[in-house]
This record gives structure tokens, C-alpha cells and sequence, in this order.
């Protein structure tokens, strides 16, 4: 071990002696990696294949004392800080350049209470180990439309996914979480306990500390619910998109679904609308034939499956690895200029991996107050995603312009806001920052950072910057 140079947060590099880093090595009970060190890359490795930071320090959390005392380590050495949970971050947040890197991943605790309809995960679990514990009882709560994203960066910023507009989003279902602040207090936040933290948490990202496990209601889900794809041609896609678009805005709250222009696995440009149902397979049938008499499909993937498999079906077209960048934004319709552009757009798509999404909103989502949880944008009707994925570093000029011209063209039809989960390098602009919050939630939020990370020790995200 040698004195390290690491990044602070106040500017200038520094210098970490040895002795320094050796006693606090001896205060974890995880593994310390430095670089050079045995399993170095592979824990700075995330998600997306676009980022590339090599952190001075990787502390692979065991546990909550793990926590606090990276924490303070980070704080008393003035070190810019990342946290990562599931790693799924876009930007790359969860990975920093030259500070310490706190890694949640290996916090992999689930206890389900089918009893109380509840569950308790720590932060490193992701979606899929989460549905494989509380399906176990029939129960789900709403999660991620990826397995491998982290329960963590999800729920902390909202949370859409196949359950929502039944149940709410991620956020309407935590009932609590403990929470290591940025001056190592470990405290619980809940509706009676911290309670003004608490409705930060369901919303304002990871501006206020680290989430160290959150406590879940669940719900019967499943096993089986109906689920699956029906894939039109790409040049039936304003029929295709408006006929969608009438169908579900009556929709009944069991029915959760989605559109997305892709490329099959045969190379076809197409229009995939995506169903989950959430109730009786019978009566799901009957809500879902309208869809499936839209045009005349490609293919009806439609049927009955485990809910475990809704949950998995995008997993082959976000695979690890690959190169992304995103640009999202919220649509209230669908209408034929709409569809039109975004059929336009999609015809010249530089990559097979790409995708623009919508998913469908409302329901659950939009009965909850905009004041009750930090996150604000109930009444949107979809959340419209933009992924461009790639492979080749070559290629990243040309996929970033189709993503960003793309994006552009659909502005004239986008509703207010953003998405806080799926900021790309928006969250670089104060402006859009307080956009993704709402104007009255985000000084509120101010407020909170100010009590909770004055001197914005966890910037790494969609930062909310103290005042004080």
C-alpha cells in the first residue's frame, strides 16, 4: 500500500498517506480494492459500457458500518464520493474519477414478512433477486421493467415499472428506509419517524445520504398474470401508435403497458406494443383484444406468464456492456404528427439496439397528491425514453446525434418535466434539474439537502445543491 492521490471535492488533488488508508482499512469488515488491486476493474466496471472511471478507493460495503465509516472517511478527507447500488446508472453516477467509489452491491439481504405484506431489502439487490424472494409468496411490490437495475437508484427516484399504475410507483409502496447521512448519523425515515426526510426520499434521489435498505408493502401479484408483446411493421406505426394511444387512455388500472419502436432480432425495424395485466387472466383477455385487433401483427406474443418473465422481457435489449446514452422526457398523447415523427426517426437509426419507448402512466400514479411525495409529475400520460445502444467507441458521434436530434424533433409534443432516473448529461443543467422536481417540490428539497448534506457530499446524482 502507498500514499494515493485522490480527487476532493473542493477542487485540487491531494494526497492520502498510506497510514491513513491502512486504519481504515482495519475498520471494514468488506474488502478495500485500491487500483492495481485484485478485482479492481471489475468493480469499477458498471452497466453502461460508455464509462470509464478509475476511483482511488472501491470499499465493497459488507454492511452498515461499512457504510458509515466510508462515509466519514469520505467527509473527513474532503473525497468526492460515488455510490453505487445496482450500477445501472446511465451518466455513470455510480462510479467516480479519483475519489472513494461505496459500493452497496454486495448488501444482498431480503427478508419477506407474507404475514404483513411486507418486505426489507438492503440496497444492493436488484429487481430480479427481489421477485424471486417475494413471488416465492405470491407478492410483488412495483419495480423496475429490468432485472438487473438496482432496487436502490429506483425506488429513490420514483420508480416506474409493470405494477405502477395498479399499485403506484415504487415510492408509494416504501414504508421505510435507513439512511446513513453525510455526517454518519444512521436514522430511519418513515411516515411517523423523520417524516420530512422520509417524503424527500420517495422522489429526491440520493441527495441525502445512503439508503442502506428500504422496507416494502407488496401485493398479490401472480404468479401468472397476461403479458408478452404484439409486434406491428415499422410502416404501419401511425396507425399502430394512434389506435394505442385511444385504446389505453380508458384502460382499467390492472392493465400496465407500453410502446416501443425496435429493431427484431431479424434486423426488421418494428412497433412492439407491450402489455402486463395484473388480474384475472379471463377478464385480461377481454381487456387486452382491442389492442390485438389493431392492423394486422407481425406477431402475437400475448399469453399468460409468470410474472417473473414480464419483468425480464426488455433484458435482452439492455444487455451490460453496451455503449448508451438517453434523452427522456414525458408526453401526455400520442397523436398522428407524433407518431409520425418518431416512425420518421426510427427509419434512420444507426444502431439495431436502439429504442424509443413510451410507457404508459396514470392510473395509481396520478391519485397520489404532487405534494404527498417528492416526486411531482403525477399527471403525465407516458414516459417517452430514448435510448441509443451501441457497441463500437467509433460509433459514438453518430448514435449520440440520432439520440439528440430525435429527442429534439419530439419536443414540440413532450409535456413538462423529466424523469429523474433517466437523466443523461440534462442533469448537468440547473434548469432541468429543478424541471425534473417540480418548482415548488425542488425548494423544498433545497431545504432538506441543507439540513441533511450541506456541504453536498453526495453530489453524484441529479444534484440538488445546498445553500448554505
Amino acid at each position: 500500500m502507498v500514499d494515493l492521490r485522490v480527487a476532493t471535492l473542493t477542487g485540487p488533488e491531494t494526497t492520502l498517506p498510506e497510514a491513513a488508508i491502512e486504519e481504515f482499512n482495519k475498520s471494514l469488515g468488506g474488502d478495500l480494492i485500491l487500483p492495481g488491486g485484485t478485482g479492481y476493474d471489475e468493480a469499477r466496471t458498471i452497466w453502461n459500457g460508455m464509462i470509464d472511471k478509475r476511483p482511488a478507493l472501491i470499499v465493497r460495503c459488507a454492511g452498515v458500518s461499512d457504510v458509515i465509516n466510508s462515509v466519514n472517511f469520505a467527509r473527513t478527507n474532503n473525497l468526492l464520493a460515488a455510490v453505487r447500488g445496482g450500477g445501472h446508472s446511465f451518466p455513470g453516477n455510480s462510479v467516480c474519477e479519483g475519489g472513494i467509489m461505496i459500493d452497496l452491491s454486495p448488501m444482498k439481504g431480503v427478508r419477506v414478512d407474507p404475514d404483513k405484506r411486507t418486505a426489507r431489502a438492503e440496497a444492493g439487490v436488484k429487481w430480479g433477486e427481489f421477485d424471486r424472494e417475494t413471488q416465492a409468496f405470491g407478492l410483488a411490490t412495483t419495480g423496475g421493467t429490468l432485472t438487473d437495475t438496482g432496487i436502490s437508484g429506483l425506488t429513490l427516484g420514483g420508480g416506474i415499472g409493470w405494477l405502477c399504475r395498479k399499485y403506484g410507483l415504487t415510492v408509494d409502496n416504501l414504508l421505510s428506509a435507513d439512511i446513513v447521512t453525510a455526517d454518519g448519523r444512521f436514522l430511519t425515515a418513515s411516515a411517523t419517524e423523520n417524516a420530512e426526510l422520509f417524503w424527500g426520499l420517495r422522489g429526491g434521489g440520493g441527495n441525502f445520504g445512503i439508503v442502506t435498505s428500504f422496507e416494502y408493502r407488496l401485493h398479490p401479484v401472480g404468479p401468472t398474470v397476461l403479458g408478452g408483446m404484439l409486434i406491428h411493421p415499422l410502416e404501419n406505426a401511425k396507425e399502430v401508435l394512434t389506435s394505442y394511444h385511444e385504446l389505453v387512455s380508458g384502460a382499467p388500472d390492472e392493465l400496465m403497458t407500453g410502446a416501443a419502436l425496435l429493431t427484431s432480432p431479424e434486423g426488421q425495424p418494428v412497433v412492439a406494443l407491450i402489455v402486463c395485466y395484473n388480474g384475472p387472466i379471463e377478464a385480461g383477455e377481454r381487456v387486452v383484444q382491442p389492442l390485438r385487433d389493431i392492423g394486422s401483427p407481425l406477431a402475437d406474443l400475448i399469453g399468460p406468464v409468470p410474472y417473473a418473465q414480464v419483468q425480464a422481457q426488455l433484458d435482452d435489449g439492455f444487455q451490460a456492456g453496451r455503449r448508451n446514452y438517453i434523452k427522456t422526457n414525458f408526453m401526455n398523447t400520442i397523436g398522428v404528427d407524433a407518431a409520425a415523427i418518431m416512425s420518421e426517426c426510427f427509419a434512420s437509426v444507426p444502431s439495431p439496439y436502439s429504442a424509443l419507448a413510451l410507457f404508459q402512466l396514470g392510473g395509481a400514479v396520478g391519485r397520489v397528491g404532487k405534494e404527498e411525495t417528492a416526486y411531482y409529475h403525477r399527471d403525465a400520460g407516458y414516459h417517452m425514453f430514448l435510448a441509443s445502444i451501441w457497441e463500437d467507441p467509433q460509433d459514438d458521434a453518430r448514435n449520440i446525434r440520432w439520440c439528440r436530434e430525435t429527442w429534439a424533433a419530439m419536443q414540440r409534443f413532450s409535456g413538462d418535466g423529466v424523469y429523474v432516473n433517466e437523466m443523461g448529461d440534462e442533469q448537468e443543467s440547473l434548469d432541468r434539474i429543478r424541471e425534473a422536481y417540480g418548482p415548488n417540490t425542488y425548494q423544498r428539497l433545497v431545504a432538506l439537502k441543507n439540513q441533511y448534506d450541506p456541504t453536498n457530499l453526495f453530489r453524484l446524482n441529479p444534484n440538488i445543491k445546498p445553500t448554505i
